[in-house]
């Protein structure tokens, strides 16, 4: 099988280990966008040149909903040892079944190149890539960010958001300072940190993504109410019981609709979880 709808894709090393969580997390019935994984074996071939492997991802494309999203999801990606967090490349707002085909190269493409070789070499890990990839309907969100269910500095048993208008690139990339939270497991919210929200990643007309700037009093604004925070908090906390162990999650609010966009586990290497 080269080819699975996202939720029957648990086999972590035929489609990566981004794909078999977000699988489990669709079978726990988790707030997960559509979609479909595309194994490493078919990866490798769209890699290679070859049109019936093309023609593959662009049928198993053109079912979802435009635009998508395309994401690395490499054997070994988001285990309990090694994230490979911000070392493949992610590619958003893909408006057609051939630029879908061209992500596909571009994210196996980007496993091999130096900062991600780099990472597998500090991590003792000596097999090369194999990269399967993720395809999904994307959320185009008007807020997003990070949820750590424990917090990555001290391992207190609170959770932690990070938070800034539009895509959660922004946040991700560390391109704003993002509004930050501390919540207790029961949703009271402990600490608020606003943020300099200046700009935003957002959809580009053209493909792709572009950042606008942020005026006025937006740059200031808390991007998120309690009650958000409290269904991020109920999200968070739901993972764990799915999973297991403390959570780094990626999360996005489109039209006052909460997805679930990565949940991986936290590190244990980057953590005092």
């Amino acid at each position: 099988m080269r080819l699975a709808p996202l939720e029957r894709a648990v086999d972590a090393e035929r489609f990566g280990g981004k794909a078999a969580q977000l699988a489990e997390a669709l079978g726990a019935g988790l707030p997960v966008p559509r979609g479909v994984a595309v194994s490493v074996a078919l990866v490798d071939a769209v890699a290679r040149g070859e049109p019936v492997a093309a023609g593959e991802v662009e049928r198993a494309a053109s079912p979802l909903r435009l635009p998508l999203a395309v994401r690395s999801s490499a054997v070994g990606e988001d285990s309990d040892d090694t994230s490979f967090a911000g070392q493949h490349l992610t590619c958003l707002n893909i408006r057609s079944p051939a630029e879908v085909v061209a992500a596909v190269r571009e994210i196996r493409s980007s496993a091999h190149e130096g900062s991600a070789l780099a990472y597998r070499d500090r991590l003792g890990v000596e097999e090369p890539p194999r990269v399967a990839v993720v395809l999904q309907e994307l959320v185009d969100a008007d807020r997003a960010g990070v949820l750590f269910t424990c917090n990555p500095l001290d391992g207190a048993g609170e959770l932690v958001v990070e938070a800034a208008w539009g895509l959660g690139e922004a946040v991700v990339a560390g391109l704003v300072t993002p509004d930050r939270f501390r919540v207790g497991r029961d949703g009271a919210v402990l600490e608020r940190v606003c943020g300099v929200k200046d700009l935003a990643v957002v959809r580009s007309p053209e493909g792709g993504t572009r950042q606008v700037t942020i005026e006025g009093e937006r740059v200031g604004v808390f991007c998120l109410t309690d009650s958000q925070l409290v269904e991020l908090a109920q999200l968070g906390l739901r993972c764990e019981q799915v999973f297991g162990g403390p959570r780094d999650i990626e999360w996005a609010y489109a039209s006052g609709t909460l997805h679930l966009l990565q949940c991986r586990a936290i590190t244990r290497t980057a953590t005092r979880c």
